[in-house]
């Protein structure tokens, strides 16, 4: 059979598909009354009598939708002149958007009657596009606004001249940001914006010939390849292996006729052909908030759950035992908000704060995040309701349970998490200024049994009750503190020899000395025992060589970040610290517990010493933050002239520059230029 290739109806002809309407039910015998078409788009409206004298057509019906269409009066723009539902629209949807395989083809058999036989024919027409034919309800539409007129006009009464003013409302003005080039790519995408381009292509309006119409029969012909020279059809003079390729394209072509799905939607076929850390991701960024044991289920059977919970800290946050997706994952750098235009990173800290507040109490109240983080109410929103669920005259609450299994099987997680989370919370301290209100996590009134009225009877007894609660835990929390009293008594009173105890300098006039031990007989240095004669355990709980590995580690630790900084308050070296063991192997030695205490001991056994600080009184730092520590020897050529410098601050909290030139050039005795200057400041 002889292929033909047809060029007359290129770019002209269109597939009508009517998916709702059975095969055997053509509308090739019913009446069209008007077409139209907007090429770029490719959309099509015809519009179709209804036979209304068909015994199946409900008369009434058909004369109630007229009426509340168009209304009692008729006039040209009445949608149904003869007051009755006569017609009916279909509007067209894109079938396939690439349609480069798809053709009509027209086989012509040969003859074979006379002495030179015709051969078969086949010719193939390129299909121009594929679209699907049904009902438009657009009637209803203009419906529901005829009768919201009809409401409007009798709740409005008759108009008076005397009308007061509208009231005078506050109006918000915000000027627009230079639109990026991501925010440009969201608006294109956007509903609003396909709708508004697809409104200004004007409508080409059309003529219908039906089926068996002599002008149908004419372009029919048109399906036929009208020159049958090889000149007309040099797409198919190909070798065997080329036509085979054109009739069969590769994979690569497939991939590209894909339907186009939403940026966000992703088959789980899909999603586990990809690494573990992506699949991870890409379910943390759609779910937001998920329990380990559901992740488990998502990612498959033979997942190994060490490699899963390794992961997931990556791109997630545990709050009441469940995993929340890290905000720098949903909104990444370089990204602002759809609402405000404010920037990731505010973002990020924002939310941030919400999930922090999430890990101290299962409710939140949106006023308190927004008056906190000064985002605008729809981020505050989006927050919210990425975690958790509104309750009326409640607030918000978490939307999952609290995952106790988690927390049992995996103490080390949930500790290491938590560190995370001091750390977090120190940053959010220092950027939101939060008050201890801010800081206490608050019973919910909501929750409780009691009735929302009580009564002053009820009022005295629950109080007598909670005093009687309140007495009980205080008395136990006394017997507690005189039992650890008396144990560290009998502590003191062993004869341990090589114990040195260190205590914080009064002044620098005074300064500690690190190099004498002194025979106390407490047993312990800072909370450790000491590394020549430790063997004894400490309360019972870790040998002497596991406390010595965790002094280690804590003096390395002090070390390394006092090289790096040189002056540290202590409240920031307590989220150094926490970081630092966010950022450990879980079960590493120093999550045996580090107090205070040894952390600051260790910071005066590393070389450094404590600058006291005149703050002014009326300062509202807190006490870790008027803690200042310094490395006093780095064994550098500026030793001397940072010494100086401490001591110069050690006398007053504010100095100018010039004071801190003329003060250091007499105690060296050598001038210092700017950049040496500058250097020891930093």
């Amino acid at each position: 059979i002889d292929v033909f290739l047809a060029r007359s109806l290129l770019e002209k002809l269109y597939l009508f598909q009517y998916p709702i309407r059975p095969a055997s039910m053509t509308y090739d015998d019913v009446t069209h009354l008007s077409a139209k078409i907007k090429p770029k788009q490719q959309k099509v409206e015809l519009e179709m009598a209804i036979d209304t004298l068909n015994p199946n057509y409900c008369r009434s019906k058909g004369e109630q939708i007229a009426l509340n269409v168009d209304g009692t009066c008729a006039d040209e723009t009445s949608t149904y002149s003869s007051k009755l539902m006569d017609k009916q629209t279909f509007c067209s949807s894109q079938a396939a958007s690439n349609v480069s395989r798809y053709a009509a083809a027209v086989y012509k058999k040969g003859k074979s009657l006379s002495l030179t036989p015709h051969i078969s024919e086949l010719h193939l027409t390129p299909l121009h596009g594929i679209l699907q034919l049904r009902p438009s309800f657009t009637y209803l539409d203009k419906a529901d606004a005829k009768h919201r007129e009809r409401e409007a006009a009798n709740e409005g009464g008759d108009s008076s001249q005397d009308e007061a003013e509208d009231d005078v409302k506050q109006i918000t003005v915000r000027f627009s940001r230079p639109e990026t080039e991501q925010a440009r790519q969201r608006r294109v995408q956007s509903y609003e914006f396909l709708q508004k381009r697809q409104a200004e292509e004007h409508w080409v309006h059309l003529h219908y010939y039906g089926l068996k119409d002599s002008r149908s029969e004419h372009e029919r012909q048109y399906l036929f390849s009208q020159g049958h020279g090889l000149a007309e059809n040099t797409e198919l003079i190909k070798s065997p292996s080329e036509y085979l390729m054109m009739l069969m394209p590769p994979s690569i072509e497939e991939e590209n006729d894909k339907p186009m799905a939403p940026s966000n939607v992703l088959s789980m076929a899909q999603l586990r052909t990809l690494p573990l850390a992506d699949q991870i991701k890409i379910l943390m960024k759609n779910v937001k908030v998920m329990p380990f044991a559901n992740l488990m289920s998502l990612l498959g059977s033979g997942t190994d759950s060490t490699a899963v919970l390794r992961c997931i800290q990556q791109v997630a946050m545990l709050v009441q035992g469940n995993w929340v997706v890290k905000s720098d994952v949903l909104y990444p750098k370089d990204s602002s908000s759809p609402h405000s235009g404010v920037p990731a990173e505010v973002l990020c800290r924002g939310r941030d704060f919400v999930m922090w507040k999430f890990t101290q109490d299962r409710w939140v109240v949106r006023k308190e995040v927004a008056a906190v983080t000064k985002l605008c109410p729809e981020d505050v929103k989006d927050f919210l309701e990425h975690m958790s669920v509104a309750r009326i005259n409640k607030g918000w609450e978490f939307m999952l349970p609290y995952d106790e299994d988690f927390v049992k099987k995996h103490p080390d997680i949930v500790q290491r998490q938590h560190m995370l989370w001091m750390g977090i919370q120190a940053k959010l301290e220092k950027v939101y200024n939060l008050l201890k209100e801010h800081l206490t996590p608050k019973k919910q009134e909501a929750q409780s049994a009691h009735p929302l009225l009580v009564s002053g009877e009820q009022r005295v007894n629950m109080a007598k009750a909670k005093v009687k609660q309140n007495y009980g835990q205080l008395e136990k929390e006394f017997q507690k503190q005189k039992a650890e009293m008396k144990s560290n008594d009998t502590l003191a009173k062993m004869d341990v020899s090589n114990i040195r105890i260190k205590e914080e300098p009064v002044s620098d006039e005074e300064p500690m000395d690190t190099s004498a031990y002194e025979g106390m007989n407490n047993g312990i240095v800072n909370g450790l025992h000491t590394e020549e004669d430790s063997t004894d355990s400490l309360n019972g709980h870790l040998p002497g060589g596991c406390i010595d590995r965790v002094a280690q580690e804590l003096k390395a630790f002090v070390s390394s970040t006092f090289k790096k900084q040189f002056v540290l308050t202590l409240s920031e070296l307590k989220r150094l610290f926490n970081l630092h063991l966010a950022s450990l192997p879980p079960g590493h030695t120093l999550f045996s517990g580090i107090s205070d205490k040894m952390l600051q001991d260790m910071v005066l056994d590393t070389g450094c010493k404590q600058i006291l600080v005149p703050f002014p009184p009326q300062t509202a730092a807190s006490p870790d933050e008027l803690k200042v520590y310094a490395l006093w020897e780095a064994g550098d050529t500026y030793d001397q002239h940072r010494q100086v410098l401490l001591e110069i601050f050690s006398k007053n909290y504010r100095v100018r520059r010039n004071v801190i030139q003329n003060q250091l050039s007499q105690e060296c005795g050598e001038d210092l230029n700017k950049q040496e200057v500058d250097r020891v400041l930093k």
